[in-house]
């Protein structure tokens, strides 16, 4: 079954001052560290949530593949939908500099691509998320903790100026062994419709806490050589208790 929603945005999973630190490896390698910081804002006389995601390679790996990436989403409170996206990234030297508007009665984003100084107006559809709104938007869907394995939730996502559709599949429940201890967890693979950016079946696996939460606790993929994976090492600022067996 797959579940396709608008308007969901009625928990509260999140909220102003949650805070994430990642440490990311690639192999036995510590690779870098991201963070995802939660904001309060004010978009056009709207509250909104302001998040920041940063990440950063550390240590001999930026010898040979040097990462700085910023990510940042402007969403409202209460809808969840989108206003703004930044993304600045070096990685290995590919970068990007743009931003994005979107204007919700037009179902268009505005984006402004600073590197090769343009500027275009891209059509969207209606409940269109960006890549960081995307995963408070459905760690905020009433479904997640609902799903039966094999089902997945779906929606509409901004990426490299085209909407792709993304899907995450419920793979099961899973007790996982963290730093904080051993955590009941959802697990998730995300898949997003193939094309010119990605493939269908991506190797990528995602735990979250099973709990009101939605702690995102490990990400794992799959290369082509090795694997690569991000591990939560600090948190703060979280909505509800923290939940840990043992």
């Amino acid at each position: 079954m797959l579940f396709a929603f608008g308007d969901a945005f009625s928990q509260d999973a999140f909220k102003t001052g949650e805070y994430f630190k990642f440490r990311i490896h690639y192999g036995i390698v510590n690779a870098g560290y991201a963070t995802l910081e939660v904001k309060d804002a004010v978009y056009n006389n709207h509250k909104a949530f302001h998040v920041v995601g940063k990440g950063v390679t550390t240590g001999m790996t930026k010898l040979f593949f040097k990462v700085n990436d910023l990510y940042e989403s402007y969403f409202d409170k209460e809808t969840g939908k989108p206003y703004q996206f930044v993304r600045k990234i070096n990685e290995g030297g590919y970068t990007k500099n743009q931003e994005g508007f979107f204007d919700q009665a037009k179902n268009t984003v505005l984006v402004k691509d600073y590197k090769n100084k343009t500027q275009k107006t891209i059509s969207v559809t209606e409940n269109v998320q960006d890549i960081v709104s995307t995963f408070y938007y459905l760690r905020n869907n009433p479904q997640i903790g609902k799903m039966k394995v094999g089902e997945a939730i779906t929606i509409d996502m901004f990426f490299d100026d085209e909407v792709t559709k993304f899907k995450l599949k419920f793979l099961g429940k899973e007790d996982l062994s963290t730093e904080f201890g051993t955590v009941s967890t959802l697990k998730f693979r995300p898949l997003v419709q193939s094309g010119r950016v990605f493939k269908e079946e991506e190797s990528l696996t995602v735990w979250i806490s099973d709990d009101a939460n939605r702690i995102p606790l490990r990400i794992k993929a799959s290369l082509a050589v090795g694997s690569l994976k991000a591990d939560l090492e600090e948190y703060k600022g979280l909505a509800h208790p923290f939940k840990v067996k043992k």
